[in-house]
């Protein structure tokens, strides 16, 4: 949306009065606590809540409402195109790779948060065991693809065998080369099925320097430290093997019927406001708001053909592609 636009459409107006509103209320805490016998708990907000902090909160405060606030039209839309899907017995796959710590889970958790929890699964498979290991890659993702009426999202899919499996090893030259060769076969004989099915292919990707912004975070927050694998450990020091199978894979799987879609996630607010538009814009529905913006902001959301020619450009100028 241009600035023409969300100033017109109010959005520029919203915060700055919800700031105002909120740095108002937060330094008048102070008066407040005095006027009335102050509780046990608002004496210890009080002794830690210095200016440096209001301003914190304030600011906090603000983009935490702004950003859910500006998501839930979208999260609206989103459970219309569901019942849509249930009426019409269509089916939606989407899937959702990138780099590790690239805001895939959290777009994930944005998207479902309103949806009907019977009509949509989330599915990240883990390792596979001896018997799927001799058996075709696809398959055990096949068991999981969706009923009619329903969405799957696949937190990382099959490409799992054409992105992290050959670099850190975990499948041999062959069939990481056979999986490239059919791939894009499977798609079309298995999920384009007469536009019964919608696949949505979703790349995220993360900067370097953000991706160790995150590591680093998950490695000082107890509460993120379950998120650190393996993989995520060698992912820096892997960054250059990361980004020439990411080459790879849109120059030998982004087609004209199975496309990817690149989403820059460096910002996670915008990564997961436009992967709504995007998956919105994936098909028509009845009762489509006629207001709400669903353009999609083309330096966040950028097609495989076109990626791989901004990565063409890098390698160039820089020696090597940036992501």
């Amino acid at each position: 949306m241009t600035a023409a636009k969300k100033k017109s459409a109010g959005f520029e107006q919203e915060p700055i009065g919800s700031t105002a509103i909120i740095r108002k209320f937060v330094h008048k805490l102070d008066k407040n606590f005095k006027s009335q016998p102050p509780s046990e708990k608002s004496q210890k907000i009080l002794s830690v809540l210095k200016d440096r902090h209001k301003e914190e909160i304030v600011e906090a405060a603000l983009l935490k409402y702004y950003n859910s606030e500006e998501l839930k039209p979208y999260q609206a839309e989103l459970i219309k195109m569901q019942s849509h899907l249930e009426r019409s017995g269509k089916k939606m796959i989407i899937l959702f790779d990138g780099r590790d710590a690239s805001g895939k889970g959290g777009t994930i958790r944005r998207v479902t948060r309103y949806m009907n929890e019977k009509r949509y699964r989330i599915e990240a498979l883990g390792k596979p065991n001896n018997t799927q290991k001799s058996e075709l890659h696809m398959k055990r993702y096949i068991e999981h693809f969706p009923h009619a009426g329903e969405i799957v999202l696949f937190d990382r899919s099959w490409y799992n065998r054409a992105m992290v499996e050959p670099v850190m090893g975990f499948c041999t030259v062959a069939q990481y080369q056979r999986f490239l060769k059919k791939v894009t076969t499977y798609e079309e004989n298995f999920i384009l099925d007469a536009g019964k099915t919608v696949l949505l292919k979703l790349y995220f990707s993360v900067s370097k320097e953000e991706q160790a912004k995150r590591f680093d975070r998950r490695k000082n927050d107890p509460l993120r430290q379950w998120k650190l694998s393996e993989v995520d450990l060698q992912a820096q020091n892997l960054w250059d093997e990361f980004t020439e199978k990411k080459r790879v894979l849109l120059q030998k799987t982004h087609t004209k019927t199975s496309q990817w879609h690149i989403i820059r996630s460096d910002d996670k607010h915008l990564a997961r406001r436009e992967t709504m538009k995007l998956i919105l814009n994936s098909m028509k529905y009845r009762g489509r708001s006629r207001s709400l913006d669903f353009e999609l902001d083309k330096d966040i959301v950028i097609a495989g053909n076109r990626e791989l020619k901004i990565m063409k450009k890098q390698k160039k100028r820089y020696g090597a592609p940036l992501r």
